[in-house]
């Protein structure tokens, strides 16, 4: 993501409410604007012209890119939330651009220098929770009450609807949208919606597509990858070589390469 700060003192340019708490030892870009009663622990980096609520907590080692929002008691760097955490340092990374709302918590890594990802121009809403180790891409959508479990990763585009829970290890694409309430155990490939209890697939993410741009040839492309992977009686590997063969687009190419790397597998229909 290109963060990269050297160690600066708190900007003048900064407003700081006189109730917050900030170490002399964190770095505040100019602009920056804290709300009352935050909390900005030593070794945090909050970058240029970002707006803290009041009562948020960043704690250390955790560096903000540029105009982030975060909304009123969120808690950023916490200590993550596994028993195998030996209060090493580790990271939370966090781009440029993203709005975090309230009352959400957002973990750094739990082995040693191990690093949380988060890209650049996410909408990530309130009372959630992102575990330690997970990387999300750009421009996502995290709806209210949706829990991450550790390691888990969102490509980019990617729609999780409110109260999804995704289970550790579990991967989303780009472009996937997930309904509200969903449990993501296995892997949900790009570019297609995904529902139910236990997860299934359920077509493709029309909308999400056309919001990105996509043209009907595209789009038809994908839907025959999809009819492909879920429709026919072939073996998913079969299914697989002949998307390569048959539709070689860039898309289906990182839809290919995206199942060929899923470690749970796929979730099916």
């Amino acid at each position: 993501m290109g963060l990269s700060y050297e160690f600066m003192p708190i900007d003048p340019s900064a407003v700081i409410a006189p109730t917050a708490v900030v170490s002399s030892d964190a770095n505040i870009g100019p602009g920056v604007r804290i709300g009352e009663f935050c909390v900005i622990e030593p070794d945090a980096v909050v970058g240029a012209h970002c707006v803290l609520d009041p009562y948020v907590y960043i704690k250390r080692w955790t560096t903000l890119g540029e105009r982030n929002e975060i909304g009123a008691g969120t808690v950023l760097g916490t200590d993550p939330l596994d028993k195998n955490f030996a209060g090493d340092r580790s990271y939370l990374h966090i781009g440029n651009d993203n709005k975090i709302r309230e009352h959400f918590t957002i973990s750094r890594g739990t082995p040693p220098e191990s690093v949380t990802e988060i890209g650049d121009g996410n909408f990530i809403m309130t009372s959630g929770h992102i575990a330690h180790n997970c990387k999300i891409g750009s421009q996502t959508v995290i709806a209210s009450c949706v829990l991450l479990g550790g390691y888990v990763e969102i490509e980019d585009q990617a729609f999780l609807s409110g109260g999804v829970l995704v289970h550790q290890y579990s991967r989303v694409g780009r472009l996937a949208m997930v309904s509200g309430n969903t449990r993501v155990n296995l892997d949900a490939p790009p570019f297609f919606t995904f529902a139910g209890f236990q997860i299934g697939a359920k077509g493709l993410n029309l909308m999400g597509l056309k919001r990105a741009g996509f043209k009907a040839p595209d789009v038809s492309i994908l839907k025959r990858a999809y009819q492909l992977l879920y429709r026919s009686s072939l073996k998913l590997e079969e299914a697989l070589k002949r998307i390569e063969v048959e539709l070689p687009t860039s898309e289906t190419l990182h839809l290919v390469s995206f199942i060929r790397g899923s470690r749970r597998g796929i979730c099916r229909e």
